[in-house]
């Protein structure tokens, strides 16, 4: 006996088939005999297909949304009396569809107090008048409407109110993703809670809401976005994760999406000089590239070099940036090696001339010998005698200066993470 979920699965493909017959073969004549929801509908399955990973569904998103639109321009005033088809007005309105359409159709209606509330929302939300949506939205009761219609209504409003009220617009994220699960609206409300909980700095939530996408929506097309988001608020909140909380939200990726993130919370940390994160994400960068083909990624490498030059280890840095393939990197990575091998050029270089021309003193010997019999004070700073000299000093303000020259180097670059 078939499941409920298999059911449920089987007539979605069935549903999806038939879209895609109505979009590749009917066409206009098709369109024009289907009722609004029930196009409403099939571009809600197409969206759910996308949400799942499915890019090629996107170009019929697309196709659905202009037969959709046409529809909605021919139909007349008596097919909105239909309550199906006037929530599949507004559900095209709140996914991208023509605000032209969209507030053509509404002039035509004749609508209660209630339904005019949500509709002005989502006619200047389309338009793009956040502020008037914003107010719209503000006296919107969410439980007078159908889940569809609700869950979309509950994306829109937490994203017009978010830059005022950012907590409660966590609420109504969280509100469209109950009422909408696995669909592209729970995508959606989680990705911006993501960067709503990043930009609040709360570390905690913010980890639990990319843990929660990488297990459910890796493959949208709109991962990019999380990834950027998760790199971003990585890096600005390192200190107070606990690195556990990472590999596992990682762990739900690929070996080469992982690296990814990896690579770049790496070049963030050395551009910004964060050693610990940089000695963090190289490591996890490297283990993955080793268990992969037996080698190191040459991106983690140069990001590596560039933040552990110190006095000490400035010349086993240079030879390891001249190991590099740069035949690998990115132009702009390039760029930053190029720097990176003149600046510790330059530290190697810079103590070896301040030291130019001086020589021992011909009594060196006999007065090293002494002062090494001379005891130090009890009551002297033992740092006192540990303090760098002049040409030491120069040289850290070298290796400084080396991170700024690569910060500024970056900045000329936009920044742009390979």
């Amino acid at each position: 006996m078939m499941s409920a979920g298999a059911r449920g699965r089987r007539f979605g493909l069935a549903a999806l088939r038939a879209c895609m017959a109505l979009t590749l073969f009917g066409a206009a004549a098709s369109a024009s005999s289907l009722q609004p929801y029930q196009m409403s509908r099939s571009l809600q399955l197409v969206q759910d297909r996308i949400a799942d990973g499915d890019h090629a569904a996107m170009p019929m998103q697309t196709r659905l949304i202009e037969m959709i639109d046409e529809r909605l321009r021919h139909a007349g005033s008596e097919v909105f009396e239909d309550e199906r088809n006037f929530d599949a007005l507004l559900i095209y309105g709140m996914s991208g569809g023509n605000p032209a359409t969209f507030e053509s159709v509404l002039a035509r209606l004749d609508l209660d107090e209630e339904r005019s509330i949500l509709a002005d929302g989502v006619k200047h939300y389309s338009a793009g008048n956040l502020g008037a949506a914003r107010e719209a939205f503000t006296e919107l009761e969410l439980d007078r409407w159908s889940p569809e219609v609700a869950a979309f209504a509950a994306l829109v409003k937490g994203s017009v109110i978010v830059g005022n009220e950012p907590e409660l617009a966590i609420g109504y994220f969280d509100q469209a993703r109950l009422l909408a699960p696995g669909t592209l609206v729970e995508e959606a409300a989680l990705r911006r809670a993501i960067a709503v909980h990043a930009s609040a700095e709360d570390s905690d939530r913010f980890m639990l809401a990319a843990s929660q996408y990488a297990r459910r929506f890796l493959r949208s097309p709109y991962a990019s976005e999380y990834a950027q988001a998760l790199v971003s608020g990585i890096s600005a909140m390192f200190d107070h994760i606990d690195r556990s909380q990472i590999e596992d939200t990682l762990g739900w990726m690929s070996n080469e999406q992982a690296q990814t993130i990896y690579l770049r919370l790496a070049r963030q940390a050395a551009i910004g000089g964060h050693d610990s994160m940089l000695e963090f994400a190289s490591a996890k960068a490297r283990q993955i590239s080793g268990t992969e083909d037996g080698g190191n990624d040459v991106r983690s490498l140069l990001y590596s070099s560039i933040a552990s030059v110190t006095s000490d280890t400035v010349d086993s840095v240079a030879y390891q940036l001249r190991q590099i393939d740069r035949t690998q990197l990115s132009t702009g990575d390039r760029e930053l090696l190029e720097a990176a091998e003149a600046i510790a050029a330059e530290v190697i270089a810079r103590p070896q001339d301040d030291l130019a021309g001086v020589g021992p003193s011909p009594d060196a010997d006999d007065q090293a010998e002494s002062e090494s019999n001379v005891a130090m004070p009890t009551n002297a700073d033992p740092e006192d005698a540990a303090d760098p000299t002049p040409a030491e000093l120069r040289t850290d303000d070298l290796i400084t200066s080396a991170r700024d020259k690569i910060d500024a180097i970056d900045r000329m670059l936009k920044d742009q993470i390979q």
